[in-house]
């Protein structure tokens, strides 16, 4: 066999191992790695979805079905969350339809106005109505009354709306209105609604109950009720007047007694004239410890005695 045949196999064996070694060396790992990402499991996608509310906003809105009363404006009274006092400034376009409301209801003696404030469940109710709707719609009356529309002619109520949304802190014009028009039936049937009211407050008065030596105190539930029943009464009926008067136990001084006593009715009617009434409407008086209802020689018998008592004149 000649060099040159020799030459040319030992070549040829070279090809041979060196494909042979490429093969298993690079190959069979580039397949391995192949199949490696074959079966790698991918994670599942934990990422939630960000529900995005739009935030609510209701325009001003005030129409008279019956009538030829029609306003609106793409502002309205504004309320922070769990707050009862509308935001300020308020609009030009507020503004604006409260004057022309109150010229529709001096040209219209027979038409009133529904306010009804809007409150959520999730809100803390820190008014002196029995929910935050209500108060938003005080509120608003408060206003309407300082622009001159009369107080009698304005009804408050609250709803509750829990697919309001937030824009941050604020509730946009959580409130709506609505004109009615009140014809002799219903004149006649509201003044029996009155009578019936002032009897109940008369025969049920709102009392509050003092600590020894307190002079504020917070309400509960019942008599954030007939708080709101005795501001109706004085809204709706004229020349209505509402006496609270301050009474004590025994302990301590009459002068100083006679003090607490007065301090009570005076946080009595602060409770009212800040939530809209006026306080030409209310008389107080301190009792001091002369009016016991009960014995002064318990302390359950001192704590009965340590009331306000608030009732229609």
């Amino acid at each position: 066999m000649s060099k040159r045949t020799l030459y040319l196999i030992g070549i040829l064996v070279t090809i041979l191992i060196g494909t042979y070694f490429f093969w298993k060396l690079c190959c069979s790992s580039c397949c391995d790695t192949v199949q490696y990402n074959e079966n790698i499991v991918q994670p599942a996608n934990t990422k939630k979805e960000v529900d995005i509310k739009i935030a609510t906003g209701n325009e001003f809105v005030v129409s008279d079905a019956v009538g030829d009363f029609n306003y609106s404006s793409s502002n309205n009274f504004d309320f922070n969350s769990s707050e009862a006092t509308y935001l300020e400034p308020l609009s030009d376009g507020v503004r604006v339809g409260i004057d022309t409301l109150k010229t529709y209801f001096s040209e219209n003696p027979n038409k009133y106005l529904n306010i009804t404030g809007w409150y959520t469940s999730e809100e803390e109710n820190k008014s002196a109505f029995p929910n935050l709707g209500i108060a938003r719609a005080n509120s608003i009356k408060n206003y309407l009354v300082s622009s001159g529309i009369p107080s009698n002619k304005i009804n408050t109520l609250g709803a509750l709306h829990d697919d309001m949304v937030l824009d941050k802190t604020t509730y946009r014009g959580p409130v709506s209105f609505g004109i009615k028009t009140v014809d002799e039936t219903l004149q006649e049937k509201e003044t029996e609604e009155m009578n019936a009211l002032r009897d109940r407050i008369r025969n049920n008065p709102l009392v509050l109950h003092f600590n020894s030596g307190a002079t504020s105190i917070t309400l509960s539930e019942t008599q954030r009720k007939k708080f709101a029943d005795i501001s109706t009464y004085l809204d709706k009926v004229t020349g209505a007047t509402i006496k609270i008067t301050g009474h004590t136990d025994n302990t301590g001084s009459g002068e100083t007694n006679f003090l607490l006593g007065k301090k009570r009715t005076e946080f009595a009617k602060a409770y009212f004239t800040k939530n809209g009434i006026d306080a030409t409407k209310i008389k107080t008086i301190s009792r001091g410890p002369d009016d016991p209802i009960a014995s002064n020689k318990t302390e359950a018998g001192r704590s009965k005695n340590r009331r306000t008592v608030i009732t229609i004149n």
